[in-house]
């Protein structure tokens, strides 16, 4: 995965440059635009990278679980950044459309049609481990965005060479900005929810406490907190009251194992009580 973060952001960057100076040079708000939020998944490829370094580092004194949320933190980050981009873009559209300026649609083409390129195959990069990793699908779905924006962009060119409308770079530039919100939003969302200790989305914690009280011996399921620990990896605590006693090793093993299987816990605490003595933390509304 080093590698695919590397070559898409020598591949981006390289771009952005491009997209850049021929931008000022046809006077494009649609590539000026596009090639302001190309900078930002340049920075969002750098800032993904590193927290998937960050997460494979051991535990320390000070951080026991390691820096595995990190991940959380990066998607995040990303989410925030693309958002105050796409409000400069917006509002630099916007005084265009009052003030449409000529545009060189030849060149506007050309670049979009390079970007689809360029975007299409960064994505790629990603595709096969989106499924898993909220960190790598941010990168995945933003540059399939952007190759979905450069195809606008270069919509907008042709419809200038074809039209002569000046309004239609502003407009792409608009249209630029609501396809990077409407993208961005589920992200900004989910890494929020993530980095407040919520349940991921993929876990339906009402299951995992029917699956608690249906195990055998146990009389009562309470304090059960299920959170991120990464944006692939998730923790839970729960107390079982089982008035049986304490159960052996491979009972346990067992749970750990149908937790990980069937809902993708990987690090599960589990505290058994017997019921002799009431337990402070039983009501569910105390933490």
């Amino acid at each position: 995965m080093s590698r695919a973060f590397a070559a898409g952001i020598a591949i981006n960057l390289a771009f952005v440059a491009v997209e850049a100076v021929f931008g000022v040079l046809a006077d494009s708000m649609s590539l000026l635009a596009d090639a302001s939020h190309n900078l930002s998944d340049v920075l969002a490829l750098g800032l993904a990278w590193g927290a998937s370094v960050l997460a494979r580092r051991g535990p320390s004194r000070r951080f026991t679980y390691g820096l595995r949320s990190s991940s959380i933190l990066a998607a995040l980050v990303n989410a925030t950044l693309l958002l105050l981009v796409t409000g400069g873009i917006a509002w630099e559209a916007v005084q265009r459309m009052l003030e449409p300026a000529p545009v060189a649609s030849r060149t506007v083409i050309a670049v979009a049609l390079a970007g689809i390129v360029v975007n299409g195959a960064t994505a790629m990069l990603f595709a096969r481990g989106r499924e898993h990793d909220l960190n790598v699908r941010s990168v995945f779905l933003h540059m399939a965005a952007d190759a979905a924006v450069s195809l606008g962009v270069a919509l907008a060119g042709l419809g200038i060479l074809l039209t002569g409308w000046l309004w239609l770079d502003p407009l792409a530039g608009l249209v630029i900005s609501m396809v990077i919100v409407a993208g961005t939003w589920g992200l900004l969302r989910e890494s929020t929810a993530l980095a407040l200790d919520a349940v991921p989305d993929h876990i339906d914690p009402t299951k995992v406490r029917d699956y608690f009280s249906k195990l055998v011996g146990v009389a009562e399921v309470h304090d059960l907190h299920i959170w991120g620990m990464s944006t692939t990896e998730t923790a839970l605590t729960v107390h079982l009251v089982m008035p049986g006693g304490p159960p052996g090793d491979a009972f346990m093993a067992k749970i750990c194992g149908e937790l990980q299987e069937h809902f993708h816990v990987h690090h599960p605490t589990i505290q058994i009580e017997t019921g002799a003595h009431p337990c402070a933390l039983a009501p569910d509304h105390v933490v």
